[in-house]
């Protein structure tokens, strides 16, 4: 369900502070980025275990976890899980065409979480929580739309639901707390929920 911006929390002016420094591979998480590099966010639920699928493939520069797709600006984690701030848990995915494509991510995207569960992963339940992708260009959506109807079939033919993903263009991003970034790397025991449909994504 769509958050009335008008009932969202005000939020601050002022960003969250960070390091800036991926605690894994050293990268700068803030830009600007090298030439040539490519952004997508991605939220498949809680973005801890997300973050780490992606900085783990070959060609992903540098990955963040933040709050984006709603109204708040500058939000905290606390406000956000009220879920009056309109933003997901999302990652921030930098990532260099010539090592890596997008239907790669996207085919990775699909297949590690539930896109068909509205503003819920599991027993995680909240529109922080929803499937969603932001795209930074009309190009990138194309390819979105054509690889979600590619894995709605494939979704389908093996009984499953409708895929209820968010998709839009990205707007603001914001960066969530430092404790945030890399947090399964900072904590290899902590908590990772996502779960997949077990259907594969037929594309690449």
């Amino acid at each position: 369900m769509t958050l009335d911006p008008s009932r969202a929390l005000p939020g601050r002016a002022t960003p969250l502070a960070i390091s800036g420094v991926h605690a894994v591979n050293g990268r700068g998480m803030l830009p600007p980025f090298p030439e040539g590099m490519q952004q997508i966010v991605l939220g498949l639920g809680c973005f801890w275990g997300a973050e780490r699928l992606f900085w783990q493939l070959p060609g992903v520069y540098v990955t963040a976890v933040g709050y984006a797709g709603g109204s708040t600006p500058n939000p905290t984690y606390e406000e956000t899980c009220t879920g009056r701030t309109g933003h997901a848990e999302v990652v921030r995915v930098i990532f260099d065409l010539a090592e890596i494509d997008l239907e790669r991510l996207l085919q990775v995207f699909w297949e590690a979480h539930d896109p068909t569960q509205g503003d819920r992963q599991g027993n995680d339940i909240g529109p922080q929580y929803r499937s969603i992708i932001l795209t930074q260009d009309e190009a990138q959506r194309a390819v979105v739309e054509r690889t979600r109807d590619a894995y709605q079939q494939a979704l389908t033919r093996a009984g499953g639901g409708r895929i209820t993903t968010e998709i839009a263009p990205l707007g603001d991003f914001y960066y969530a707390e430092e404790y945030h970034q890399q947090y399964l790397h900072k904590n290899p025991g902590g908590y990772c929920g996502l779960r997949g449909t077990g259907v594969s994504c037929p594309i690449g």
